[in-house]
């Protein structure tokens, strides 16, 4: 059975101040996404479920699914406010949903083969795509994940210091824990990061960094639905409160219930969290089609 794809694009994108996940950044109007899909279908990928929250759906087929129909199966999985699923009888009111790890949860009825999860906002290049697919294929267990480990240097910007989760990676080449390191940048040839009273602290040059690529099987909803819960039930007075995937892996972790191969990858990453960041990502996608690593027009 072929991988499945699942994309996080239920997000408002406030910063961005639009839809991005639906926003034009290649010559022919390709979103980011597509430029995930064409690489996922290349590595051998079987089928896209996009987390999208309902309201989307009639904008996310039309863009998408002229352009995918015949190439790679499609479904819907929609993140949303209500809490019943999870037998959570009581309204909370927020701002928007739970975080990422409530939407892979909001999965849990329609996939049933391993999968990984991006975001949808992020280019995280061909290479990371077939060594997950190879994973998924050959190595992943119900107690054995990954996550794709990113050279940090691939992974900065020439506008300013960026956040990133480093990983701590045991002997074995799997997962210990992941550090977010705040203000992370180049100064004289080295990579350093700030913490909160601007002291700098230089990074490994074979620092990992976390993008939100993840490796699951299905098991990971059982694994991690009582975590969510005692979560809201933590938080429900705390509207900004986040269940992200981060939070679920560092939970099976330290309990013991499974292990993340941190695969390394040397792709280069880039994404796009505010309006200016377009023409940079745009920049970064017309040199690829240069590079000839794409076709200009993907789906052609």
């Amino acid at each position: 059975m072929k991988p499945t794809l699942l994309i996080l694009a239920a997000g408002m994108a406030s910063r961005y101040g639009s839809m991005k996940q639906t926003d034009a950044f290649g010559p022919h109007g390709e979103t980011i996404i597509e430029y995930s899909i064409y690489d996922a279908i290349r590595a051998g990928f079987g089928k896209v479920s996009f987390i999208i929250r309902e309201e989307f759906l009639d904008s996310f087929k039309a863009i998408f699914e002229p352009k995918l129909k015949g190439r790679i199966e499609i479904d819907y999985v929609f993140q949303s406010y209500d809490l019943t699923p999870f037998g959570i009888d009581k309204t909370i009111e927020r701002s928007k949903p739970w975080g990422t790890g409530h939407a892979v949860l909001a999965a849990r009825n329609q996939i049933n083969e391993p999968f990984c999860v991006i975001n949808a906002d992020d280019f995280y290049g061909f290479d990371a795509f077939e060594k997950m697919a190879s994973f998924l294929n050959s190595e992943v267990r119900d107690d054995y994940y990954s996550l794709m480990g990113y050279e940090v240097d691939k992974t900065l910007s020439d506008y300013g210091s960026v956040s990133r989760g480093i990983c701590k990676v045991n002997a074995e080449g799997n997962l210990e824990e992941i550090n977010e390191r705040t203000k992370v940048y180049l100064k004289d040839g080295v990579i350093v990061y700030e913490d909160e009273n601007g002291n700098t602290f230089p990074l490994h040059e074979d620092a990992r960094a976390s993008m939100n690529f993840w490796g699951f099987t299905p098991a990971i909803f059982a694994q991690t639905e009582e975590m969510f819960k005692l979560f809201v039930e933590q938080n429900e007075n705390n509207p900004k409160a986040e269940f992200f995937i981060p939070l679920m892996a560092e939970g099976l972790v330290k309990s013991g219930k499974a292990q993340f191969k941190v695969i390394p990858t040397s792709s280069k990453w880039f994404g796009v969290t505010y309006k200016e960041d377009k023409p940079i990502v745009m920049k970064s996608l017309a040199d690829l089609l240069t590079n000839g690593t794409y076709p200009e027009q993907l789906w052609k």
